[in-house]
């Protein structure tokens, strides 16, 4: 009887070493059952006290300057000396703690219970870890825990807010207890001094306190309730968790009248589901609950009339099946409600995208009308969620862009969108561009004070890692894993997607990538990532079809030789004069044997060696053989690639000393050193402003659009494809009326005088360069490889064995101390919980090494160190690999250590590095490397690592010489860069030439004076075009002209009679006679651009040169309703152009 009113406790075992503890955890037993808000709030202070006591005795973890309980449980190396899979039961106490204390919602007493078992899981291993006598607790015991009566009513809230303040009170006694404690228990402090024996006592307890494997019901408490909360569902809201469907589950005996109960049912605001969620234990392969969801998903649509959307998880992965329409895919995260909502209205809204066509104001020429429909295509019919447009640069990237999301947004499969680039400028270029396209829709950038309720947003790939990961926390809520449903990526290629993949993981959304690298160049990890194969991207429409259509400018490149720049210098080849200048350098001798170099070779030049007359020359043959405007009196606006920003800066002083005329203000710098930069690239694309020659330092290389560019310098070596087609690409846009009326630009000019032009004639595809990885995984990776090698070999001596597992105890705390709730850390949270147990590491196989490598290095590990150290660290692996696998680049590793090593000689007045002298000054013979051993250099390591910040480096000083150097003239060679077609240039000629000769022809002359036009108009003109002596075949035709109408081609051969276009406004000119003089002038320039090319697509009138009078262009000048007539009419000289394609 007596056992039964006074039950023993499932925290007594806290009685006689932590009884601070014992008092607060024997409350939260008390109340588990009869009041859950008061058990959870004890819960989370005795947690809290626990980790107070910890912070202060266990000399391995850092105390956080914020001392709060989160700070705690989040620092680094808290999460590194607690068995990983305590860490989820301390987050839940954490958070269902938080929540009764300040939120209004119901905590149940099933979630109180978890609490108590997870804080009897934690204090069980504190105690087995931090007492001698390895105290074992029992097994947590449910019956033990006293129930709730009816004569005992839970606390009210201001019941709580008492205890709460009560509890605070208590502090004060609970810290002077614990220090008290701390200053009698000696066992605590050899503890402390014998650090290295506590870990060791970790991890064997850590093993014996139940298993990391989690059951369905603590997936779904400990993870996939974390997940459901962050987009903004409660679990244990009515209906949500184990909801009940009847007579509609297979039974055993095939029939569909069964019982079954869904883990959770998210529910919209109408109180039908939008969504089910079947979880699974974390060892289960989550697409174990798919057919189990499929079948719930029935019932649920049987009851309610709406068939929901399928989530199955193991709480690791996480999968999404809208089987009304997609397969199923592999997701980050739970939709929020309202996302969910507009999954379930696309099902009815959705609209045919084949029946799309974009808006010819927007992308109205034939190949983005093509690419569209392609995309459409890839979308619609053929239900891929990921497309890869692959256009020339200046063919109109983002215009395509525009048309497509305006596409997507009328038929309902986009709300929201984001746009991704890398540069700022890029950002904002596109930002302006979609709010002068698509006025009416809302717009924000990420770079600017953020308007949350925008339908495009944009944003630099940075600024997105930083929202996601939530170091901006004014928009972190914003953006949950399905709040876009397109992601555009602007110069989509393998760096971007290395760099920035966890953005394109992270969000749920159709992915739309735009780049102008040739289609044969995109490398196959791009087409991979698009899930395409290789060099088939969705739509390519590249630089040779488009200057062979017209649409861009070809370059004529000419490679220009340098002496110095392709030889070097070299002493013998100097006058006596400049040899006795070159003896006078500090740096053109030799460091070690301090003789004189014989040459310096061409990578110095414009990196720390600057010449006067290597610049000069280049200058004075672009002033002279540059393309010139202005009558031919100014050279044209010119881009020099220069190799870094000490060289723009020569290259601008060069020029200001031999032209001082132009004041400064012609030749300037541009690049991200520079303040203000963006003014200077407002002004450079300005026809009539300066600067007119702009020297970029990677700025400009990529994304500005600047028509009137007409020469290219490439001053600075190139290697990487992308970056060589993109620097093209500065110059190929159309700009019409650059020199003169009429006088369009034909070409531009690239000077090469690095034989860019040369390399990649010979080697196409270019040397891109590998991701560059941290030296943080550098470090993980070479601490792994030394790991394998030593658990492979035979480690001689009890010291190597113990540095063995040394290194693999280096490596688990790395994983350890992993931010599981980092984004991109969750995308390998399996990989991570696996290898975040000890055992894990016994034995590594060839798989463990590939997934350690490929899943685990890479991944964003916290620490303090700084470079210095870090670089040490590395230095260090490397020379204990060399030695182990007897490699020759011992000696340069030891040569680096012994250099290192001189230097922190000469800084003995610092007190740490004066403590380590006798080492430092030994590490300087020869005789201490006689026989080294791994474990005495991990011991240099671990003495020396925290004294590299002390070495300054060297300060190498730049040289400025005088040296006459030579541009060869007569060895300038040009290159064919893009390859022309002259069968299509010889046919156009020759149709522009019928075309005139045939102004008689009936068809061409109602054509010429605006008069409409029939089929059978058009299949006249045809018979004497495609005739036997017609001037082309027309299967030719269609290869040269593509699908153009051929009334518009003869239109913009003929032009516009006069008179004709002038009475195209007549009737508008009678409705408003009192228009000003702006106005007419407006419509003048109209007339006189229909009488020169005969039709007018509508969005010209926006561009220049109508934007001279107000840049809205038309709707500035006449207004929303006039603009739209003038509109009208235009179409209706287009239309009477008969806009019918050859057939």
């Amino acid at each position: 009887m007596s056992e039964s009113r006074n039950p023993p406790s499932n925290f007594g075992f806290l009685i006689e070493h932590w009884a601070f503890l014992h008092g607060d955890a024997q409350q939260v037993e008390s109340y588990a059952l009869r009041d859950p808000r008061a058990a959870a709030i004890y819960a989370r202070r005795t947690l809290e006290l626990s980790l107070r006591w910890l912070f202060a005795n266990d000399t391995a973890l850092k105390t956080p300057y914020d001392k709060s309980l989160a700070a705690m449980i989040h620092e680094p190396t808290f999460a590194g000396n607690i068995r990983q899979g305590l860490f989820h039961d301390i987050k839940f106490i954490h958070r269902l703690g938080n929540i009764a204390a300040h939120g209004d919602q119901h905590i149940s007493a099933q979630e109180s219970l978890q609490a108590a078992m997870a804080l009897h899981m934690f204090l069980g291993w504190l105690s087995r870890v931090y007492t001698r006598q390895n105290v074992a607790p029992q097994p947590f015991q449910a019956d033990w825990l006293p129930k709730s009566e009816p004569q005992t009513p839970p606390l009210t809230v201001q019941q709580l807010e008492q205890l709460q303040d009560q509890l605070a009170a208590r502090d004060a006694a609970a810290t002077a207890a614990h220090e008290k404690l701390t200053r009698t228990e000696a066992e605590l402090i050899e503890l402390r001094t014998q650090l290295a024996a506590l870990q060791q006592l970790k991890q064997a307890n850590q093993q014996s306190i139940g298993s990391s494997e989690y059951t369905e019901a603590q997936t779904r408490e400990l993870m996939i309730d974390v997940m459901l909360r962050e987009a903004g569902w409660d679990p244990k809201a009515a209906n949500v968790a184990e909801f009940e469907v009847h007579q509609c589950m297979p039974t055993a005996t095939g029939e569909r009248n069964g019982t079954g109960y869904m883990d959770y049912v998210l529910w919209g605001s109408d109180g039908k589901p939008l969504a089910l969620v079947e979880a699974k234990k974390t060892r289960k392969d989550p697409l174990a609950g798919k057919h189990q969801a499929a079948l719930y998903a029935n019932c649920l649509e049987q009851q309610f009339g709406q068939r929901p959307v399928i989530y199955y998880s193991n709480g690791y992965t996480t999968w999404l099946w809208d089987d009304s329409f997609y397969p199923p895919r592999e997701v980050q995260g739970f939709a929020t409600r309202d996302e969910l909502q507009w999954c379930i209205h696309q099902r009815s809204l959705r609209q045919a995208l084949h029946q799309l066509q974009p808006k010819p104001d927007i992308a109205g020429r034939h190949y983005q009308i093509e690419a569209a429909a392609r995309v459409m295509e890839h979308f619609g019919r053929e239900r891929k969620r990921k497309s890869l447009i692959v256009m020339a640069t200046g063919t109109g990237k983002t215009r395509l862009a525009i048309a497509l999301v305006d596409m997507l947004m009328r038929a309902n499969w986009a709300r929201r969108v984001l746009f991704l680039a890398d540069r700022i400028a890029l950002v904002n270029q596109a930002k302006r561009e979609f709010n002068r396209l698509l006025p009416h829709v809302s717009v924000a950038s990420l770079l600017e004070p953020m308007q949350c309720d925008a339908r495009v947003v944009f944003s630099t790939y940075p600024t997105m890692l930083n929202c996601i990961d939530g170091t901006r926390r004014d928009i972190e809520e914003t953006f949950s894993v399905a709040h876009f449903d397109l992601l555009i990526i602007d110069e989509a290629h393998r760096s971007v997607y290395q760099k920035y993949g966890a953005i394109f993981n992270y969000f749920d959304a159709l992915l739309l990538g735009l780049t102008a690298t040739p289609r044969g160049e995109v490398d196959r990890n791009t087409y991979r990532l698009f899930e395409l194969d290789d060099h088939q991207p969705t739509y390519a429409y590249e630089l040779e079809q488009a200057v062979n259509d017209e649409y861009l400018v070809p370059p004529r490149a000419m490679s220009v030789p340098l002496k110095f720049q392709r030889d070097g210098i070299h002493y013998y080849d100097l006058s006596p004069e400049e040899q006795e200048e070159y003896e006078q350098q500090e740096r053109f001798y030799d460091e070690e044997s301090g003789e004189l170099k014989e040459a310096i070779d061409p990578p110095a030049l414009n990196h720390w060696l600057f010449n006067e007359d290597t610049v000069n020359q280049v200058l004075m043959y672009l002033m002279e053989n540059g393309i010139k405007v202005e009558g031919g009196d100014q050279l044209g606006k010119t881009i020099i690639f220069a190799k870094n920003s000490k060289h723009a800066d020569f290259i601008v002083e060069r020029f200001d000393k031999h032209y001082p005329h132009y004041a400064g203000k012609f030749c300037q710098k541009i690049d991200f050193s520079v303040k203000y930069a963006q003014s200077l690239i407002d002004d450079f694309k300005e026809k009539h402003r300066f600067p007119q020659i702009a020297v970029s330092v990677d700025m400009l290389d990529t994304g500005i659009d600047v028509p009137e560019i007409v020469n290219l310098v490439f001053f600075k070596l190139v290697r990487s494809r992308v970056k060589f087609w993109q620097m093209i690409g500065r110059g190929t846009r159309l700009c019409d009326n650059l020199f003169a009326p009429g006088e369009h630009k034909k070409e531009f000019i690239i000077f090469d005088y690095c034989q860019n032009l040369e390399f990649f004639d010979a080697n196409p595809t270019g040397y891109d360069a590998a991701a560059q990885e941290s030296v943080k995984q550098k470090i993980f990776k070479r601490r792994l490889e030394l790991a394998v090698a030593l658990q492979n070999g035979q480690p001689e001596g009890a010291a190597t064995r113990d540095f063995a597992a040394q290194l693999k105890d280096q490596l688990h705390s790395v994983v350890t101390t992993l931010n599981r709730d980092n984004f991109i850390v969750r995308k390998q949270l399996q990989a991570v919980e696996q290898y975040a147990q000890r055992d894990a590491w016994q034995k590594l196989g060839e798989h463990d090494v590939k997934m350690l490598t490929e899943q685990i290095s890479g991944l964003p590990a916290v620490d303090s160190d700084d470079e210095y150290t870090r670089r040490f660290d590395f230095l260090i692996l490397n020379l204990q690999l060399a030695i182990l696998q007897r490699n020759p680049a011992q000696a340069n590793y030891q040569r680096s250590v012994q250099q290192i090593a001189r230097e922190l000689e000469d800084k003995a007045a610092i007190p740490s590095v004066a403590a380590q002298m006798a080492l430092i000054l030994e590490l300087q013979t020869d005789g201490w490397w006689q026989d080294v051993t791994l474990p005495m250099l991990e011991d240099v390591r671990v003495r020396l690592r925290g004294l590299t910040r002390f070495i300054t480096p060297e300060e190498r000083i730049d040289v400025y010489t005088h040296f006459t150097d030579q541009l060869i003239r007569q060895d300038v060679a040009e290159y064919d860069v893009v390859k022309r077609d002259p069968s299509l240039q010889n046919y156009r000629k020759r149709v522009q030439r019928f075309i005139r000769e045939h102004q008689d022809h009936v068809t061409i002359r109602r054509l010429k004076n605006n008069e409409p036009i029939t089929p059978t108009d058009i299949a006249a003109l045809e018979v004497i075009l495609f005739a036997e002596n017609g001037p082309i075949p027309k299967d030719e035709y269609q290869k040269t002209y593509g699908k153009e109408p051929l009334g518009k081609l003869v239109r913009s051969i003929v032009g516009l009679n006069r008179n004709a276009a002038k009475a195209v406004f007549a009737g508008f000119l009678a409705q408003h006679p009192t228009m000003n003089a702006d106005q007419m002038t407006f419509l003048n320039e109209i007339v006189e651009y229909l009488v020169k090319n005969g039709v007018m697509e509508p969005r010209v009138i926006f561009e220049t040169p109508f934007n001279h009078y107000h840049e809205s262009g038309v709707v500035g000048v006449f207004g929303d309703e006039l603009s739209r007539q003038i509109v009208e009419r235009i179409d209706c000289v287009n239309k009477n152009a008969g806009m019918v394609a050859v057939k």
